[in-house]
């Protein structure tokens, strides 16, 4: 089954199969040693990248700020949900994101 995956509103929004599903102004927690010296980094999402898939797991590149440091940048591949049988989950909003590194 093929799901599509895309960018809309110049990074405000991941659709999945057409559906507004992922918006910016979140925050995440996200397991990022690469963005901030944080030990976990509070991320006020402000654009999403690009997003992907990493078998069932859609994933995004996000450019945000630590709201504890201040830092910003633009993450490695972060998990933002899960599709099974065609239909999408967001990822619990209070789980620690553990961001994958392009090799």
């Amino acid at each position: 089954m093929t799901t599509r995956l895309r960018v809309l509103d110049d990074g405000a929004w991941i659709s999945v199969n057409d559906a507004r599903e992922v918006r910016v102004s979140e925050l995440w927690r996200l397991d990022a040693p690469d963005l901030c010296e944080c030990t976990l980094t509070d991320l006020v999402v402000e654009n999403f990248q690009t997003v992907g898939v990493d078998g069932s797991t859609v994933e995004a590149r996000v450019y945000g700020q630590c709201i504890a440091c201040g830092e910003t940048g633009i993450t490695d591949w972060v998990p933002i949900g899960r599709v099974r049988g065609g239909e999408f989950t967001e990822l619990d909003r209070g789980a620690v994101r553990r961001v994958r590194r392009e090799a």
